[in-house]
């Protein structure tokens, strides 16, 4: 038996981007998905706090040092620049590593940068 838990987020990053006419996915700069260990083409489930629409897709890497994140493509229609995601991904464990698992979280700040937790505005 194995357990889903979730494993990477990205807490409260910012919309930098919406492109609709693109094939699709959420792509984000690379020091953010490296920070949390998201990998590319990732499946992530996406929560907009400013509306409360939540969506899947896949991640990709943008530039790096850019602080991107851009919605692509349909997930363009579910939010706006300036909206804060919550972006997960999940992973499957056995009960065994659910007893000690803590997933990678990432917090970010107004202007999309890392911070330490609980000092996010």
């Amino acid at each position: 038996m194995t357990v889903s838990l979730l494993r990477a987020k990205l807490h409260r990053i910012r919309v930098t981007e919406a492109c609709l006419d693109y094939v699709g996915s959420l792509t984000v700069d690379p020091d953010f998905m490296d920070a949390a260990g998201f990998f590319p083409n990732e499946k992530i489930l996406c929560a907009n706090v400013e509306n409360g629409e939540r969506f899947e897709t896949y991640v990709i890497p943008g530039a790096r040092g850019s602080r991107v994140c851009c919605l692509n493509g349909a997930a363009a229609h579910k939010g706006k620049v300036g909206d804060r995601l919550i972006v997960m991904a999940f992973g499957q464990f056995t009960p065994e590593e659910a007893a000690t698992h803590a997933p990678r979280v990432v917090f970010f700040d107004a202007d999309n940068n890392p911070v330490p937790a609980g000092t996010q505005k």
